[in-house]
């Protein structure tokens, strides 16, 4: 048969056949199986097994299987995965067992004990394929990149990926992000980003414009929030780094200050990597301009810091070498800042009991709850013509807390995040409301008669006729469509011209 027949057909057909086949003669039996045979393709003696066996055993129904982590436990996943801000599944392994005792110390969830035990026995690969069809919506962007230059750089030395080795705490890469959108007229806020290379503590801080003294400003009051001190800065080749103020003050007091290499930026793969998991994840592309945007963006980080240090975990390169044209690359576990560093030999114990009482203070939920409430705020500062801002929402944190299973639907965790525009409408992209194709096909009889004179004629010269001839039903958008056609004509009559008036394929079918 051409179609085979499907499995529930199948079976009826067998529960038609089997009382008929047992109760006739030999001769007709053979008829009914070769008939049942061509009808199923099965193989004959299996054909016979099925038409003899009893029904009790063809008929029995298969077995449900017993699904280990069912509903309850996706639903657990799906709060946990929202309350960490989305991280992977390797990530969310390691972070559960500090998420989800946070989220009970702080009344946020209480999951049965079986569904706790599921929870924390989950693999990474496991957790993936429960949150699958959850991460379908989320959508992901592009990072863009900038370079710039300075006078100073042959008094700053050089460190590549390749120098740093194993770093003590202290050693910060910093780098600026823009929040300009589209255009980078006048003045628009611009973050800067301090990432820790040993431990991957990260601070954050916005600026109304870009400046070197407001760098300087910002490495004094980061200075004061980092849990250790202050030993190096290395930055890219931008103007507001490489400058003699910012190298006087490095000098001044002992900074070790270096700059990765021009057009290299895994030079830099420790901060970059932030700015994309940070600073991107948490404010987008949008153009942010003006006091109340940077005071807004500040309180953001002000919130964020907490989360990203103390709850996000994240992967630490921890040997990497070429195997042919491949690279394979080997991660420490995924662990949180906070615990990169409190497992820092010559840590100081103050310091570590210090961190580990914020830990038990801190709730992630409601760290969360207030960073979505200042992005919907500065939703509505963002663009090119900001909305009417209303303030910061109030707190509401159990109405979050009931939202986050059902938050992934509508992929509103970020709601600033405009979308793109689409598709264009027909009447922008076709002339005369018609696809691009139809209208080439319309005048294709008038080219190819030019072609026929003269077949070396460029595509260029033929739009630029058209053009001239059908200007409302031709324009420049046709180009490719043009140049495909022409192409095709270009082949078949190099063909003609091959097999002496016949095409390939009719020598072919001949």
């Amino acid at each position: 048969m051409d179609k085979p027949l499907s499995e529930s057909a199948r079976k009826e057909l067998v529960r038609v056949l089997r009382d008929r086949y047992r109760k006739v003669t030999r001769i007709e039996k053979t008829m009914i199986l070769n008939e049942f045979v061509a009808l199923t393709g099965y193989h004959r003696k299996h054909a016979i097994q099925i038409l003899t066996r009893d029904s009790a055993l063809t008929d029995k129904q298969p077995k449900s299987r017993f699904r280990v982590y069912d509903e309850a436990v996706r639903e657990a996943l799906v709060i946990l995965w929202e309350a960490s801000d989305r991280v992977c599944g390797k990530r969310l392994k390691a972070l559960i067992p500090l998420l989800l005792d946070s989220l009970e110390r702080h009344g946020h969830l209480q999951p049965a004990p079986g569904v706790r035990a599921r929870l924390l026995a989950a693999s990474a690969a496991t957790i993936d394929r429960l949150l699958k069809s959850t991460r379908d919506g989320v959508q992901k962007r592009r990072i863009p990149r900038a370079n710039l230059s300075s006078m100073v750089k042959p008094q700053v030395p050089i460190r590549t990926f390749a120098d740093w080795g194993t770093p003590t705490p202290g050693f910060l890469q910093v780098d600026l992000v823009t929040h300009g959108g589209p255009s980078s007229e006048g003045n628009f806020v611009h973050s800067i980003t301090f990432t820790d290379i040993a431990t991957g503590w990260t601070e954050c801080l916005a600026m109304p414009f870009r400046s070197c003294l407001l760098v300087i400003h910002a490495i004094e009051k980061v200075t004061v929030l980092l849990p250790f001190p202050l030993l190096g800065i290395d930055v890219d080749n931008g103007s507001e780094f490489l400058n003699e103020p910012m190298l006087d003050y490095c000098s001044g007091r002992g900074i070790v200050f270096t700059r990765g290499r021009p057009l290299h930026k895994n030079d830099q793969a420790w901060v970059e990597q932030k700015n994309g998991a940070i600073v991107r994840r948490l404010l987008g592309y949008d153009r942010l301009a003006g006091p109340e945007a940077t005071e807004a963006v500040n309180r953001l980080y002000g919130v964020a810091r907490n989360f990203v240090n103390f709850f996000q975990p994240s992967f630490k390169l921890a040997s990497k070498h070429r195997l042919g044209a491949r690279i394979i690359k080997h991660y420490h576990p995924p662990k949180t800042p906070c615990e990169r560093l409190m497992g820092v030999e010559g840590f100081p114990e103050a310091r570590k009991a210090e961190l580990a009482r914020t830990v038990l203070d801190l709730d992630p939920l409601s760290l969360l709850e207030e960073m979505r409430r200042i992005q919907r705020h500065l939703g509505q500062l963002a663009g090119p013509q900001p909305e009417q801002a209303a303030g910061i929402d109030p707190p509401d944190l159990q109405a979050f807390l009931e939202g986050l299973s059902t938050l992934w639907q509508g992929d509103n965790s970020k709601p600033f995040r405009k979308k793109g525009r689409g598709r264009k409408p027909r009447e922008e992209w076709a002339p005369m409301g018609r696809p691009r194709h139809e209208a080439v096909e319309m005048v294709w009889g008038h080219v190819e008669a030019w072609l026929q004179l003269d077949p070396a004629t460029t595509t260029a010269a033929l739009m630029a006729r058209l053009r001239h001839d059908y200007p409302e039903l031709i324009s420049n958008r046709q180009i490719r469509t043009l140049q495909r056609r022409v192409k095709e004509w270009r082949c078949q009559y190099a063909k003609q011209l091959v097999f002496g008036g016949a095409t390939l394929d009719q020598e072919q079918s001949d």
